[in-house]
C-alpha cells in the first residue's frame, strides 16, 4: 500500500490507529481508496477488539488499525500485546486527550502481564512506545502496583507462607523509606493477638501480624488491613479437593493491601498510611483449632467457633481491634471472604459494605471512574442474631445457608469502633478466565477504585 494512505510512521515504532466504533464510518470516509478497499476486502468488521494489520508497499507491517467501543475504555487495547506480531507499535493519539491515551497505555501494559516465574513464556509481547503527552510516572506506578498483587497472588504457597510476605513487606517498606515491624508465632500470645495464633498455630509456617507505617505522622491517618491467609485448607473443616485447589489465592487481601500500599508510597499521597496484614497458614495438626473452641480476641469478644473454614474473618478480627485502636480517619479491609458474595455478585465483581454514607458513596463512585467495579451490599443489623451463640459472645459462622456475606461483614464489623468510617471488600482476587487485560489467575480488584477516591481525598 501507498505509504500515504496512515499517517506517517511514529518515532518509536509502528502506527497503531484506534477508531471509536462508532465512529468507524465517518474515520472511513477520510481514508485514500486503497485502504478503503484493503480493510473491505479483509473483511474488516468496526467491532470493538477487532484489527487489521496494513501493509506497505515493501511488504512491510506498516500500521494497525484497529476498533474500540469508546476512547476511555481501559480495556480497549489490552488484548493486543499478545495478537499482534512481535515488536515496537506508537499509539496515533490525534483522536485522543492525554488522559484517554493515558487510560489506554495502562490498559495495553496490563495486558501485556505474565506471570513467567515457573514456565518461560511463549512469545515476547509486542511493546507500546509511551506518547509523550503521557505521565509515565503514573502509568509505571499503576501497573507496578497491579504486577506486585498478580506475582504475590499466583505464586504457590510453597513458595509464598507468612514468612515470605513478611519478606516482600520488608522490602517495600526498604524501598519507600517505611517502617516494618512484625509480632511472630509464641509472641502474638504476648502481644495479644491470640485469634490470630490460634488459626495459624498448627502450621510449621508460623502465624504472624505484619506491621508497615509510612509518612508523615501530621498527615491524616489511614489504616489498611488485609487477610493473608496463605493456604486454607479448611482446618478440622476440610475442603473438598476442588474447593481447595486455589487456595493458594486465599491471601489474596494481603497483596491488595500491599499492591494499594506501593501504589500510594510510590505516589507520595500526604496520608500516615498503615499497613497490618494477619498471614497464616490454616493448616491441620493435633493443635489445630476445633469446631466449638472458643477463643477470646485481642477486643475481648469471646467467640465460638462454628466452622474452621471460617478462619479469614477469624485473623481480621484482631488485626481490625489493634487498627481501630489508633482511631485513623478511615480503615479498609480486603479480604478472599466468602463464597457467598461470589454467588451474588460473580467472581468479577468485589462485595463493598461500608458504616458510613460519604465514604460508600465516594468509593463507588472513584469504581465508576477508574473502570474497577464493586457493588455495595447492606450491613444489614437484624442478621446479626444469625452469629448469636449459647456459650459466648458471639459465633465466627451461621448455620444458616443464607446471607453468608452479610454475616461475615457484621461479624468484623463487631471489632471495628463505631466512630471510624470503615469499608469492607469481600472479593475473589482471581480471574477465572482470560479477558482482555485480565489474564486468568490473580487479579488485583478494588485497588484502582480505592486509590481514585484516596487520590481524590488527600491529594
Amino acid at each position: 500500500m501507498h505509504d500515504s494512505l496512515l499517517p506517517a510512521p511514529l518515532p518509536h515504532g509502528i502506527p497503531l490507529v484506534p477508531v471509536v466504533e462508532s465512529e468507524f464510518a465517518t474515520w472511513l470516509e477520510r481514508q485514500d481508496e486503497a485502504l478503503r478497499r484493503w480493510l473491505t476486502t479483509t473483511g474488516f468488521k468496526a467491532k470493538s477488539g477487532s484489527f487489521s494489520l496494513i501493509p506497505g508497499a515493501d511488504g512491510q507491517l506498516q500500521a494497525v488499525v484497529t476498533s474500540i467501543s469508546q476512547a476511555d475504555d481501559l480495556w480497549a487495547l489490552s488484548h493486543l500485546p499478545a495478537a499482534l506480531p512481535e515488536g515496537d507499535y506508537a499509539l496515533d493519539a490525534a483522536a485522543f486527550d492525554p488522559r484517554q491515551t493515558e487510560r489506554l497505555t495502562v490498559g495495553w501494559a496490563l495486558g501485556a502481564y505474565q506471570f513467567t516465574r515457573y514456565k518461560a513464556p511463549k512469545r515476547a509481547m509486542a511493546r507500546l512506545a509511551l506518547e509523550p503527552t503521557c505521565d509515565a510516572g503514573r502509568i509505571q506506578r499503576v501497573v507496578e502496583a497491579v504486577t506486585l498483587v498478580r506475582d504475590l497472588i499466583n505464586t504457590p504457597a510453597e513458595d509464598l507462607m507468612p514468612e515470605h510476605l513478611a519478606e516482600t513487606m520488608q522490602a517495600l517498606a526498604q524501598a519507600f523509606g517505611a517502617t516494618f515491624a512484625q509480632t511472630v508465632g509464641e509472641d502474638l500470645l504476648a502481644h495479644n493477638f491470640p485469634v490470630i495464633h490460634t488459626v495459624g498455630r498448627a502450621s510449621v509456617h508460623p502465624p504472624r501480624l505484619l506491621d508497615l507505617r509510612w509518612g508523615d505522622p501530621a498527615h491524616p491517618r489511614v489504616t489498611l488491613v488485609g487477610k493473608g491467609v496463605c493456604f486454607d485448607s479448611g482446618g478440622l473443616d476440610l475442603k473438598p479437593s476442588s474447593a481447595m485447589r486455589l487456595m493458594k489465592k486465599d491471601m489474596g487481601g494481603a497483596a491488595t493491601a500491599l499492591g494499594l500500599a506501593r501504589l500510594i508510597m510510590s505516589a507520595g499521597l500526604p496520608i500516615r498510611l498503615r499497613v497490618l496484614v494477619a498471614a497464616v497458614d490454616n493448616a491441620i495438626a493435633g493443635n489445630a483449632f476445633r469446631p466449638g473452641d472458643v477463643i477470646r480476641s485481642r477486643q475481648g469478644l469471646t467467640i465460638e467457633i462454628h466452622n474452621t473454614d471460617a478462619e479469614g474473618r477469624l485473623i481480621l478480627c484482631d488485626a481490625l481491634a489493634e487498627a481501630g485502636s489508633e482511631q485513623p480517619e478511615v480503615m479498609i479491609d480486603f479480604a478472599t471472604l466468602t463464597g457467598a458474595a461470589r454467588v451474588a455478585l460473580g467472581t468479577a465483581v468485589p462485595a463493598l459494605f461500608c458504616n458510613d454514607e460519604a465514604l460508600a458513596s465516594g468509593l463507588l463512585a472513584a469504581a465508576e471512574r477508574e473502570q474497577d467495579p464493586c457493588w455495595r451490599l447492606p450491613l444489614h443489623q437484624p442478621y446479626r442474631e444469625m452469629l448469636d451463640s449459647k456459650i459466648a459472645d458471639i459465633a465466627n459462622a451461621s448455620d444458616s445457608s443464607y446471607a453468608g456475606a452479610i454475616t461475615a461483614a457484621l461479624f468484623l464489623k463487631e471489632f471495628v469502633p463505631a466512630s471510624i468510617p470503615w469499608a469492607h471488600f469481600d472479593l475473589m482476587a482471581w480471574n477465572l478466565k482470560t479477558q482482555p487485560g485480565r489474564p486468568e489467575g490473580g487479579e488485583a480488584m478494588a485497588l484502582r477504585a480505592v486509590f481514585g477516591w484516596l487520590k481524590e481525598r488527600y491529594a
